[in-house]
């Protein structure tokens, strides 16, 4: 029963932070401030009062539609808000209570709107890998024992993503998966993030070119949806996958 009360505290808090994502997805491409100006209809401008900003209950009590000129509000409110409460109670659920859990699930918000916004731009804006580059200053901090793993990790595999990008004049990288990739394995440990990387480009591989054969989706690929899919699922299934890995080379 105190599991279930916890999950519903996890997925509450995750749905109030899933609001601030979409301002967030929403302003930053435009370059509009998330904190001097205050919410508003995007085809109208007007402004919402109180009673229009409750997460996920505010839509459905409008009807999806704006208040004030009736236009359709976009479906992506409420998906993103009960997403990331969705994601907040699958940590919670893995690794219970502690401040792993608090990390993962603010990084896994960070990827959450950073995919959102590469998947409509290809860019990554900097300050969600400095948000989780700071995560993973605070995972090293709680868990010294074990330095090593982290600081490896914040160049084992951005360090040869970067060698790529040299050799292919940026072509085969960007520069935003290359920092990303430095925050989570910080964040991560190295091994973690390996798993990471190697899930996001298995994903990728297999979404993208569906994508190219169906609708005939450009070459160039926005990998950090990608990414942060494998990140995700690190978080959830990398210890297990790490084991069972180095299981096939124990005779």
């Amino acid at each position: 029963m105190i599991e279930v009360v916890i999950s519903i505290i996890f997925g509450l808090y995750g749905v109030v932070i899933g609001s601030f994502l979409n301002v967030l997805t929403l302003r930053l491409p435009l370059k509009e401030s998330v904190t001097l100006k205050r919410s508003h209809c995007m085809t109208c401008g007007h402004t919402l009062s109180w009673y229009e900003l409750f997460p996920l209950f505010s839509y459905i009590f409008l009807g999806g539609k704006c208040r004030h000129c009736k236009s359709k509000i976009s479906i992506q409110y409420p998906l993103v808000e009960g997403a990331n409460g969705v994601l907040y109670v699958i940590l919670f659920l893995v690794h219970g209570i502690s401040v792993e859990t608090i990390l993962y699930c603010l990084c896994a918000s960070a990827l959450l709107a950073l995919s959102i916004i590469d998947w409509r731009t290809q860019e990554i804006p900097v300050g969600f890998n400095i948000f989780i580059l700071l995560l993973g200053l605070v995972r090293l901090v709680t868990d010294l024992g074990n330095w090593s793993q982290y600081v490896i990790g914040l160049f084992a595999v951005s360090g040869f993503l970067f060698l790529l990008f040299l050799i292919t004049k940026g072509r085969g990288i960007g520069g935003g998966d290359i920092k990303l990739m430095a925050a989570t394995g910080l964040l991560l440990g190295w091994q973690l993030n390996i798993i990471a990387f190697l899930l996001g480009c298995i994903i990728g591989s297999i979404i993208h070119l569906t994508l190219m054969a169906i609708k005939k989706a450009n070459r160039v690929l926005a990998f950090g949806p990608y990414l942060s899919m494998g990140v995700y699922i690190a978080m959830i299934w990398g210890e297990q996958l790490v084991s069972w890995y180095l299981s096939m080379w124990t005779f």
